[in-house]
């Protein structure tokens, strides 16, 4: 049985979801979830996280991101990509300078509105679903952070309407329409033309494979080589490791003894044979220190 994290090179086109069920014929596992939507338009790191290892869905879906964003100014649409229907047209374009100061504006914790071409539900009802119908409805703003925007292109390329930016961001950032709101903010309107995702926590696109190399993998019987165990994604915690008594208190989801930890603090917890048991946390029970699980990622039997 197959437990552990493939690094997927999403193709533009297929959804997230069509990836994953993709993955459940050719790996002929049921209990497979991916870390992260991608539209069908962007390509890149979409984690896939499989057996025992979709466990940890909420840890990557929490975890910062990394793209490259390509984007044309002058136009806007009604999904804020280019494959949607052009609402607006401007050729009062900015210059490369002019875009590098506004860019600095969308660093840090910014707002965004969602789009309404968006998987969020309203009144139990996808946006896209609604936005399809010709319905559009009052969204929250959502703070998110930019921790980085940087512009990788410059006006001496041919077209100087097309530019490029690498963007380094926290969970729920909307990339078109951190675009869109760039766009706006010059006054003459931008739409998101490619997307590539980078990186995702701690998977980056030098760790991908494409979904025909996985499947070559799979008959070649290699699979297991691409595989990547769920705790390299936990690599931010320390370290440690309970004897037999310990792996069956924690099996049993019980409090594991740990005398030398520093409460408050979360582990990766290791048993005698070296396999990975659980995350840990490190708590203070009538004056003794144990280790209280956080998430547990055991085979059972």
């Amino acid at each position: 049985m197959l437990n552990g994290i493939l690094v997927v090179d999403k193709p533009e086109g297929p959804s997230s979801h069509d990836v994953v069920s993709r993955l459940r014929r050719i790996l002929g596992e049921k209990r497979i979830g991916h870390g992260g939507t991608l539209d069908p338009i962007a390509t890149g790191v979409l984690p896939v996280l499989v057996g025992r290892a979709t466990r940890a869905s909420d840890f990557l879906l929490a975890a910062d991101k990394a793209y490259t964003a390509h984007f044309r100014l002058g136009i806007t649409t009604d999904t804020q990509d280019i494959t949607g229907n052009i609402l607006t047209v401007s050729s009062a374009l900015p210059t490369a300078g002019e875009l590098r100061t506004i860019l600095r504006k969308f660093t840090g914790a910014i707002t965004q509105v969602p789009p309404m071409y968006s998987a969020i539900k309203v009144g139990g009802r996808k946006l896209y679903e609604m936005a399809r119908s010709g319905i559009e409805v009052k969204r929250q703003p959502r703070e998110v952070t930019v921790f980085s925007i940087d512009l990788m292109t410059d006006d001496s390329m041919p077209e100087a309407d097309r530019y490029s930016i690498s963007v380094h961001c926290s969970k729920g950032t909307y990339i078109r329409t951190l675009i869109n709101d760039i766009g706006a903010e010059l006054g003459c309107g931008a739409t998101l033309t490619a997307l590539r995702r980078t990186k995702t926590g701690a998977f980056d696109i030098s760790m991908s494979r494409t979904l025909d190399e996985i499947e070559a993998a799979v008959s070649e019987g290699s699979i297991s080589s691409l595989i990547i165990p769920v705790d390299s994604m936990f690599t931010q915690y320390p370290e440690t490791s309970v004897d037999a008594s310990g792996e069956r208190l924690c099996r049993n989801g019980a409090l594991v003894p740990f005398g030398s930890g520093t409460p408050g603090t979360t582990y990766r917890v290791y048993g005698p044979g070296g396999n990975f048991l659980m995350l840990g946390l490190a708590t203070t029970e009538r004056g003794k220190i144990y280790l209280k699980t956080v998430k547990n990622f055991f085979d059972v039997g």
